[in-house]
């Protein structure tokens, strides 16, 4: 049986559609030369999947939205439909067309999908959920745990069927930015929300980041994960087989979604399953 391997790609794609007053890629525009060459990285990525021999779960985290681009929808297809790939998902706010999915093998697809609600109506945003369900694409639904966007959060948890798992994710930037109420309110919509809403103490604790799941830039460099510096080798010139190896936590805190799942003591694979990478529990 081959070895199951998480890859979380982030390509030099820093560009996005939306602009979220607290996100840094807001409104920005990559020029066509900046698209060209993630497109061919991306393109060098992909062939480069299809001819591994480990079984691979990736997780595409762009800086902005790149659904919106074509060849992420290529490439989406392609590795759904690889051998080589057991589940490819991307993070996404779901502003693209849904019809490229008809190309998709869609029992490998999943989508991590985020609601803005200063930039999208709730109304367009489910309208695409509903298109998914329709297409038979497994999806989350997530959105910043912001006070202001506290009735947008009631409104799409009602409007959403139930088994659609929507979660929240906590902000984190304001010490002590939630009152009780406002806790139980959070934990009323998403169950793990005390789970995301928890900066974790890291450094010398267990993690399979570098042993069951690395992250991979545009030049094809592996890291641990997206949040220590330290290049482990190249996937075009290193085996994986003498990459891979336990080692502790490096940084001191561990505050996002994406590395804090492999926080061993955590044992979250037993909440999300084959599901972990698309952020969708095992009960939904």
């Amino acid at each position: 049986m081959k070895k199951s391997i998480n890859i979380l790609y982030r390509g030099s794609l820093d560009s996005c559609n939306y602009d979220c007053d607290y996100c840094p890629f807001a409104k920005k525009k990559n020029t066509r030369q900046e698209l060209a060459y993630d497109r061919d990285c991306l393109n060098k990525f992909v062939d480069w999947v299809q001819v591994q021999k480990y079984q691979l779960k990736i997780l595409f985290t762009p800086w902005g939205e790149a659904l919106i681009r074509g060849y992420y929808q290529d490439a989406m297809n392609i590795l759904s439909n690889s051998n080589a790939v057991e589940k490819v998902t991307i993070q996404t706010n779901l502003s693209c067309s849904l019809d490229w999915i008809d190309e998709a093998n869609t029992d490998k697809l999943a989508l991590w999908t985020t609601f803005h609600p200063t930039e999208c109506t709730i109304e367009r945003y489910v309208s695409k959920c509903l298109g998914l369900i329709k297409k038979k694409v497994d999806f989350s639904v997530g959105i910043v745990g912001l006070k202001e966007n506290f009735e947008a959060i009631r409104e799409l948890r009602r409007l959403l069927p139930k088994d659609i798992y929507v979660w929240v994710n906590a902000y984190k930037r304001e010490p002590n930015y939630y009152r009780d109420e406002d806790i139980d309110f959070l934990n009323e919509i998403d169950p793990l929300f005390d789970v995301n809403n928890t900066i974790y103490e890291t450094y010398g604790k267990s993690c399979a980041a570098g042993e069951h799941s690395i992250s991979i830039d545009e030049k094809g460099d592996i890291k641990r994960c997206h949040f220590i510096s330290e290049i482990r080798g190249n996937i075009f010139e290193t085996s994986l087989d003498t990459i891979l190896r336990p080692s502790p936590c490096s940084n001191n805190v561990c505050r996002c979604y994406i590395g804090y799942i492999n926080l061993k003591e955590l044992n979250l694979e037993n909440v999300y399953g084959s599901r972990i990478l698309e952020r969708i529990p095992t009960n939904y």
